[in-house]
């Protein structure tokens, strides 16, 4: 009965220090998100507008701005504002850049599925003006947030990476562009006229969604337009190699790549290095 009652005693011990630990563990995961989210920096919804379709984006305020109050404005793949660009986003705005991820879709049209985002994303790669106006009026919020409108870049993840490649193509006021894993095609009908901004495409060498055509058709367009271009391929690389949520399997045709995930994040800051600093 002793031996009873000792067990019994040991066993309320071990579960109140289970509780502490437990206690302790949501303590320190609540004090660890306050931390990343400081120092990621804060992001604000902003609503604005193209004629009479509402826009939602979001926009970052850097605590201290880089000495230029340079903007970063970042355009989301696919299925419209995600993790990733806003998690792009809060990173640069703690580095000290003003921040916004556009909304090219607007309010009561985003994609539900893979199948709704591939009509409404086609519907801007074939209706280029409209892409570029919703990029220009994005520019315009990252101005307001208090972004110097002479030092802005433009990024973007897939089919976002697209937009930011039109960006420099519609001659937008951006210091530079750069394409993660963006498709590389262009209207052919078009004039090619001197491009002024700096063009950086990070891609994936095994990217199936890019045909070796249509990268040769890009190379020629930059040198006919005399940019100042770079592309950089990473191996055994995809489409998407920069999403987490994309998983690791490279037979789907898009996949995450944590190497190159980093490897182009971190050539991406020595673009804005020679750009901004």
């Amino acid at each position: 009965m002793i031996f009873g009652i000792w067990e019994y005693e040991i066993s309320i011990l071990v579960i109140k220090k289970s509780i502490q630990m437990k206690k302790t563990n949501v303590l320190y995961l609540l004090l660890m998100s306050v931390i990343s989210f400081s120092a990621f920096g804060q992001l604000s919804a902003v609503k604005y507008a193209d004629q009479k379709q509402e826009l939602n984006g979001l926009a970052g305020k850097p605590e201290s701005p880089n000495a230029k109050k340079a903007g970063v404005l970042i355009i989301p793949a696919w299925k419209g504002i995600d993790e990733h660009a806003r998690h792009s986003a809060e990173k640069l705005t703690g580095e000290g850049y003003f921040t916004f991820v556009a909304d090219i879709y607007g309010a009561g049209k985003y994609p539900k599925d893979a199948k709704e985002a591939a009509e409404i994303s086609g519907y801007y790669k074939e209706h280029l003006a409209e892409y570029q106006q919703r990029i220009r009026l994005a520019l315009e919020q990252l101005v307001k947030a208090g972004a110097n409108p002479d030092q802005l870049v433009v990024i973007g993840y897939c089919f976002g990476g697209t937009g930011a490649l039109e960006a420099a193509r519609a001659d937008l006021p951006v210091k530079g562009v750069v394409s993660f894993h963006g498709g590389l095609g262009y209207d052919a009908t078009r004039v090619i006229k001197p491009m002024k901004g700096r063009v950086l495409v990070l891609h994936g060498a095994d990217d199936p969604y890019v045909p070796e055509a249509q990268i040769k058709a890009f190379q020629e367009e930059m040198r006919t337009a005399k940019a100042d271009w770079e592309m950089v391929y990473f191996a055994n690389a995809v489409h998407a190699f920069t999403e987490v949520a994309a998983g690791n399997d490279n037979s789907k045709g898009a996949a995450y790549n944590e190497k190159a995930a980093k490897r182009s994040w971190e050539i991406f800051h020595l673009f804005l290095d020679e750009l901004f600093k």
